[in-house]
């Protein structure tokens, strides 16, 4: 539940040659998200499974280890509206879980994606570190889109 004490994280990334649609569409492929979100090129740990039921409603789930210890990011569809408007809740485990927005707007060749991850004010102290979190995983995915469309 969101009440409006909310910590919003917002996180602006332009991607120069990478259209709304092919953007949008890798946010909801596991082959892509297990490159640009988690996985050894971003930080320390194995991906053990990346799974998503791509609708309003559905969910997903993505299980890494790290240090030793298994992590499970789950959450749920809220809103899919392709290519524009992405929005999901996001957790860790069965604990409580914040809500993403993920903006998509055409811009030249390109375009650009205003993710704002609202955060409950009992996770304030981690604002930083969330909004460096999507940053280093918004460059990731621009690397991705680059190295697929590179002749």
């Amino acid at each position: 539940m969101q009440t409006g004490s909310d910590i919003k994280v917002t996180v602006v990334h332009r991607f120069e040659s990478a259209a709304p649609d092919r953007v949008f569409d890798a946010w909801l492929s596991p082959a892509l998200i297990g490159q640009w979100m988690f996985g050894p090129t971003l930080r320390d740990e194995e991906v053990l499974r990346i799974s998503v039921d791509p609708r309003v409603g559905g969910s997903f789930s993505f299980l890494v280890r790290r240090q030793g210890e298994d992590i499970d990011h789950l959450g749920r569809y809220l809103e899919i509206d392709r290519p524009r408007r992405l929005v999901f809740t996001w957790g860790v485990g069965e604990g409580a879980s914040s809500r993403v927005v993920v903006e998509i707007v055409p811009d030249g060749s390109g375009c650009e994606v205003t993710l704002t991850h609202e955060l409950h004010p009992d996770w304030a102290d981690y604002a930083d570190r969330t909004q460096a979190g999507w940053t280093k995983m918004l460059g990731a995915l621009g690397e991705v889109l680059k190295k697929a469309i590179a002749p």
